[in-house]
């Protein structure tokens, strides 16, 4: 090797320095001969390279991945169908303000428009769906533009960004001293902004003097870990607290302000209702379900989210937990809190009142959650799913009807233990969600549960976990159709007409998990599931339990098609 190569240095390589720089351990991946020298640099600076099947999984772990650690994730994938490939978790991880990055080869710069292997005009494609997407020009500035792009993915609500590195610009060498390498922790600022003291003052105000208030705690709480935060504040001036999406867990099951099944009375009763970190987006009914009559407030880190699609009372722009910890602050300094002036009795009657619409609610549907029949009824299943869970059990859904469900009654028992999709609905995450949750927080038991046409997205990937040896437990809730949209077809046009394009074929699950070298069991008794889970925990192996549930029950959050309203 020549002596003049201390001297000089590869665009990989300056890609794996501003990584590094970054904090990122690992990326996700699926090789092509446009990005292998990112691979070289990853060996030098000590990052990991996990191989995975499908270009689609590399992008939804990366997601996963920000989500689980607060850290931004990176997948790195090839020029053209390696990066087309990657679209749909790059879109996921858009609409769920996940920080990721995705870097795409592309063919060399001196064959630009010529037609060259795999040339797409990528930047085009993806500047719709990220923070920031741009091409690196020359070699010196990879590192720049990687730590460029990690900046953008927290301009406002976090989300992902993109680069495409031609060949030839990734290949190159140039001096180490014309290269920008930009210093750990000196590139960007800190986003957490505690939002306006006015609208600060002026919330504390209203929820001290609220009779009935209510808050719904959104994934942006988990995001900003703003989690002891917003538990400080519910106790502190006794307010009845929802949670959605990662926000689910901030509380824990059985806590007395822990509400879940009365969302919609207390939304239509209350006199203030504040909205943290959740956008007026389809769950919310565009805002719609919101009392006219309630005084609303809104919490963001995206000014642009913030009264849109509903007119507000009041909207803060900032950290979730930030914002919380001020407003809880600023109403212990006035003279009526929640318990002072007859408040602490008021609230009581406000929380009894929830308590017993919860209550209705949960005895509505217990003989289904306790069901014996066969078929399995899928609340049967997911009622099993919430018991087996431990305070370290880390819960991903990944499914269409079969999650509806468990959505109403699996309770994560600790922040940050809840991952689904997010707003864009995307089938196949639970695979690469489990492989990034299991990668980052190795201690923790993953529980996913499927639906069984969502595992077959990227279900190949479960040998992924296979040959990472990362133990899980799988679930299958198996009904041979894709049966959200079989709901929906059955009720527009009739039931001669509900099995157009949703059927599946009758899969062993199970099966496919002991080919792959890990642990299967089928299950058509529910007295068994609880008994499979268990050995399935015990197996020390990558599992799916192939549940097989009716497929003429349906969840009522499918039934009520929420998701075309």
């Amino acid at each position: 090797m020549p002596d003049d190569t201390q001297d000089v240095i590869s665009g990989g390589h300056l890609v794996a320095k501003a990584l590094k720089a970054e904090g990122v351990d690992r990326i996700y991946t699926l090789c092509g001969g446009h990005i292998i020298d990112i691979y070289d640099g990853c060996v030098d600076e000590g990052i990991e390279v996990v191989d995975v099947r499908h270009e689609q999984v590399a992008a939804h772990a990366a997601d996963g991945y920000a989500r689980i650690t607060g850290k931004p994730g990176c997948a790195v994938v090839t020029a053209g169908p390696g990066t087309t490939d990657a679209v749909t978790g790059v879109a996921n991880a858009f609409r769920a303000e996940s920080p990721m990055l995705l870097i795409g080869g592309q063919g060399a710069l001196t064959q630009h428009k010529m037609g060259s292997l795999q040339d797409l005009p990528h930047v085009d494609m993806m500047t719709p769906i990220t923070k920031f997407a741009a091409t690196v020009p020359d070699t010196a500035r990879a590192a720049d533009m990687v730590s460029m792009a990690f900046r953008e993915c927290y301009h406002g609500a976090p989300g992902p960004s993109f680069l495409e590195i031609p060949r030839d610009v990734l290949d190159a060498k140039v001096p180490v001293a014309k290269a920008r390498v930009p210093k750990e922790g000196a590139y960007r600022a800190s986003t957490r902004s505690a939002g306006d003291p006015e609208a600060i003052e002026k919330l504390a105000d209203l929820l001290v003097h609220a009779e009935k208030p209510v808050i719904l705690l959104g994934s942006q709480v988990w995001t900003t870990r703003g989690t002891e935060a917003a538990v400080d504040l519910v106790r502190t001036l006794n307010i009845p607290a929802y949670m959605n999406g990662a926000g689910r867990g901030t509380l824990p099951p059985g806590d007395p302000h822990h509400f879940q099944l009365s969302r919609r009375y207390a939304f239509s009763n209350a006199d203030v209702i504040v909205i943290v970190g959740t956008p007026f987006d389809f769950r919310m009914g565009y805002g719609k379900r919101l009392s006219p009559d309630a005084t609303v407030v809104q919490i963001d880190l995206d000014y642009r989210t913030v009264g849109k699609n509903r007119d507000i009372d009041l909207g803060i722009v900032g950290d979730a937990g930030l914002v919380l910890k001020s407003v809880t602050e600023a109403a212990s300094g006035h003279a009526f809190n929640g318990y002072g002036h007859g408040g602490a009795s008021r609230r009581k009657e406000w929380l009894d009142e929830l308590r017993a619409a919860e209550q209705t609610a949960l005895e509505k549907r217990l003989p289904q959650l306790r069901s014996d029949a066969s078929p399995i009824h899928p609340y049967r299943l997911v009622s099993e799913i919430n018991d087996f869970l431990t305070e370290d059990s880390i819960y991903i859904g990944d499914g269409g009807d079969i999650v509806t469900f468990s959505g109403q009654v699996v309770q994560p028992k600790s922040p940050g233990h809840w991952m689904d999709p997010g707003p864009l609905g995307t089938l196949g995450v639970g695979i690469p969600f489990v492989l990034a949750a299991k990668q980052a927080r190795p201690g923790k038991e993953v529980v996913a549960l499927f639906g069984d046409g969502a595992f077959s997205l990227t279900g190949w990937d479960f040998e992924t976990l296979v040959r990472y040896d990362l133990p899980f437990v799988g679930i299958v809730g198996n009904n041979s159709s894709m049966n959200q949209i079989r709901y929906g077809q059955a009720a527009k046009y009739g039931p001669e007409r509900a099995r157009v394009g949703n059927t599946l074929g009758d899969v062993h699950y199970d099966k496919f998990a002991q080919m792959l070298g890990g642990y299967g069991e089928e299950v058509r008794d529910p007295a068994d599931i609880r008994p499979a889970l268990q050995r399935a925990r015990e197996s020390g192996k990558p599992s799916l339990i192939n549940v097989w549930v009716d497929p003429d029950a349906y969840a009522p959050g499918t039934m009520n098609q929420t998701m075309y309203k």
